[in-house]
């Protein structure tokens, strides 16, 4: 059905371009805003089908052929590099459309696909693709921009994903996660690295002024700024490694968020006693993006 309404909409579109000559019109800033459009040539189409054709062989220096030699030198090796880790990919053209600002030599070929990917490390992926191909006077591609739309079967990339439960049942029960993005995986790299150099100032930072930390053994404590002062001061060094870092938040709620941090941790006390643990701790970052709570747990190494 959207697939019908696509093409319907298309052929509209392109009824009133052949009746008019122009449509549309071009907003952006410069020198071209308030331009109308106007229907490219098969030439520019041919250039795209080809691109589709070699790109779906996974043979990129055919593909190339196709494309400016200054897109050529600098996307050429992450093509390669793309391609090469497919075990089979499939680029389906269904719709495509070729435009032109008019009094411009630049076509732009709206295209319309189905792509599967299939990596060699056994990952597959599914997505219907809106992309534009920049093609040049000479019928080569010099600029490229993609857009997606994942299937909702696909094994992974999609915006939402697992299930959040609860302690007990609320208003959140079975909704959705998605990954949350408000600076809390650098805020953690920045901890680690501060706590590693035993810098004080620096374990400060992310904290809120008042944060509720349950401890390993379920020691419960409101850990404020002036206790960071007196943490170091029995330890010969400390090293806490990450294993992961992993921002969610409950779909469709406030920007708060939880983070989860694997990792192990190992310190060197001045008595020579150490203590060394694989470590999976919850840092909950507040509406002001400081962390005001923290859970903890441990496993001890052997």
């Amino acid at each position: 059905m959207k697939k019908f309404l696509l093409l319907s909409t298309l052929i509209l579109v392109i009824g009133a371009c052949t009746q008019n000559k122009t449509a549309g019109e071009y907003l952006g800033e410069g020198e071209d805003n308030g331009k109308k459009y106007i229907l490219g040539d098969d030439a520019a189409v041919n250039t795209v089908k080809n691109v589709a054709k070699h790109y779906s062989a996974k043979d990129v220096d055919e593909m190339f052929k196709y494309y400016s030699k200054e897109f050529t030198e600098k996307n050429y090796e992450n093509n390669k590099k793309w391609l090469d880790s497919m075990e089979s990919i499939s680029m389906e053209p269904y719709v495509i459309v070729p435009v032109k600002i008019e009094g411009s030599d630049e076509t732009k070929v709206l295209t319309w696909s189905i792509e599967e990917r299939n990596w060699k490390n056994g990952s597959k992926q599914k997505q219907n693709l809106m992309e534009v191909f920049t093609v040049d006077s000479e019928n080569k591609v010099s600029g490229f921009a993609q857009w997606r739309a994942n299937y909702p079967t696909n094994e992974f990339g999609l915006p939402v994903g697992g299930k959040f439960y609860g302690k007990t049942d609320n208003q959140w029960t079975g909704r959705s996660l998605v990954f949350s993005n408000r600076g809390e995986v650098e805020a953690i790299e920045k901890l680690v690295e501060s706590y590693n150099k035993m810098d004080i100032e620096g374990c400060k930072t992310p904290f809120a002024e008042k944060v509720n930390i349950e401890y390993e053994d379920g020691k419960k404590v409101v850990f404020t700024p002036s206790m960071w002062e007196g943490y170091f001061k029995d330890y010969r060094s400390v090293n806490w490694k990450p294993y992961s870092i992993i921002p969610l938040k409950i779909y469709d709620t406030n920007p708060a968020s939880g983070v989860i941090v694997t990792s192990r941790e190992k310190r060197v006390m001045k008595n020579g006693k150490v203590w060394e643990r694989e470590l999976v701790e919850w840092f909950y970052f507040n509406l002001d993006g400081k962390i005001d709570r923290m859970t903890q747990f441990s496993r001890k190494i052997k």
